[in-house]
């Protein structure tokens, strides 16, 4: 008897993900190691105002990594692009199969990458505060200055009619 698909088509490249999941495990792991080798110490709490801090910029930093047209060669090996998106973003789908295409699912899709992007900048805040938050804070300002952009376009939109 034939073991029953995980999905209709088959498609879904669950070793891909599996090893990809084992990739993010492995980093944390590391990164825990060497922190208490260094001696680092974890924070004994996060203030509220840094939570906000890393929520806006991983926001952002994983919009810029899976849909800002500059950084489409970073993705280009894994995805093919379909078309273009509001506000310059580009519109891809995976391509190939197995760890190809679950690379191509996680670099073209800001809320899959949003984890990778969070425990990267939470290991940077452990190990390096101060300039995580000035890199935080940067991509937190391109936040705000899109909303702006935003906001201002829909205002001259209106304005003409």
């Amino acid at each position: 008897m034939e073991e029953p698909r995980y999905d209709e088509t088959g498609d879904v490249p669950l070793g891909g993900y599996a090893l990809l999941a084992t990739v993010f495990a492995s980093g944390a792991a590391l990164f825990a190691l060497a922190a208490r080798r260094r001696g680092v110490r974890l924070p004994a709490r996060v203030p509220p105002w840094d939570v906000a801090l890393l929520g806006t910029a991983t926001f952002k930093a994983s919009r810029l990594l899976t849909k800002d047209k500059i950084t489409s060669f970073l993705r280009a090996p894994f995805t093919h692009r379909e078309s273009e998106g509001t506000a310059s973003e580009v519109l891809e789908r995976p391509r190939g199969s197995g760890v190809r295409r679950a690379v191509g699912d996680l670099v073209s899709c800001p809320f899959c990458a949003s984890g990778w992007v969070a425990g990267a900048l939470a290991c940077s805040y452990v190990s390096a505060p101060r300039a995580t938050r000035v890199v935080c804070a940067g991509l937190s300002a391109l936040t705000v200055a899109d909303m702006l952009q935003f906001a201002w376009s829909r205002t001259a939109q209106r304005a003409e009619g």
